[in-house]
């Protein structure tokens, strides 16, 4: 896993692709990005993949994290801003997503929530163990992580290594940076009429089988404040799914109609013209 100590920056899976639209996936309270790769080889078949990574000992705001993620997008759209934008958070990164949407939501051609964190507030015993979360000492965060496991996952739809993936993931950030992302997550709030404003497509995605959150409940609230949200309900599924050996997060996309292959060749064409 690569260190990411200075500031957030954006990791390039497996390979750099400019003839195609730009995909950028927040990841969840980890912010390593790495537990997307499953998900990868997919998305490369009609994406340029990015995924955020945020250092291990960031302490940054909302505002100061939505920051740093359009100032990445910008950077990339520098190199060609013709090219279509499609943002995807998970988890944290779904808040995230929505902060960075609601900001600058001309950016995005589409956008894509995956069990987003927001519906932490409808756990009222999750907010109020958080803010005792930092009595527990760090020597007990390890096991804390184990303990958290069953219900951050469907461990039995996941491989013997993608499990063990994920709690080494969860090990690795401090207990100081899970306590300040908590903190975040018990003050986030985005105003109805902001999102009201994000007009592109949005497909919302929950796992029914979440039992750290209650996604479903969720992104239904959302999708009867966006303009142009469709649900997708995955019915056996956990709040870490993109992990899960039957989720194929491409195979999701072009079934719900959220692939544009004329995006795809428009791109193609322009970028030829230029070139």
């Amino acid at each position: 896993m690569p260190e990411v100590e200075l500031k957030p920056c954006f990791l390039t899976p497996k390979r750099v692709q400019p003839e195609y639209p730009l995909f950028v996936y927040l990841p969840g309270m980890d912010g390593t990005g790495e537990l997307l790769r499953s998900q990868t080889s997919g998305l490369e078949a009609s994406f340029d993949v990015r995924c955020l990574a945020i250092p291990r000992k960031d302490l940054t705001t909302w505002e100061d994290l939505t920051k740093n993620v359009l100032d990445l997008i910008h950077a990339e759209l520098e190199k060609c801003s013709q090219r279509p934008v499609y943002l995807c958070g998970e988890s944290f990164g779904g808040c995230l997503a929505m902060k960075v949407a609601t900001t600058a939501s001309h950016l995005f051609k589409r956008i894509i929530l995956i069990n987003p964190a927001s519906a932490f507030r409808l756990r009222p015993f999750l907010d109020w163990a958080s803010q005792l979360s930092y009595l527990v000492p760090e020597s007990l965060y390890d096991i804390g992580a184990l303990g958290l496991l069953p219900f951050l996952a469907s461990l039995e739809r996941m491989t013997k290594s993608d499990r063990h993936e994920l709690l080494k993931t969860m090990r690795s950030v401090p207990s100081e940076t899970v306590n300040w992302r908590l903190a975040l997550l018990r003050e986030f709030a985005v105003d109805d009429s902001e999102l009201r404003r994000c007009h592109q497509q949005v497909l919302l995605i929950a796992g029914a089988g979440d039992r750290l959150l209650p996604s479903v409940t969720e992104v239904r609230r959302i999708a009867a404040i966006l303009p142009n949200a469709q649900v997708l309900v995955l019915p056996n599924s956990g709040h870490a799914c993109l992990l899960e050996k039957d989720i194929n997060l491409y195979e999701i996309l072009k079934k719900n109609n959220f692939l544009e292959t004329k995006d795809n060749k428009i791109y193609e064409l322009q970028v030829k013209e230029v070139g």
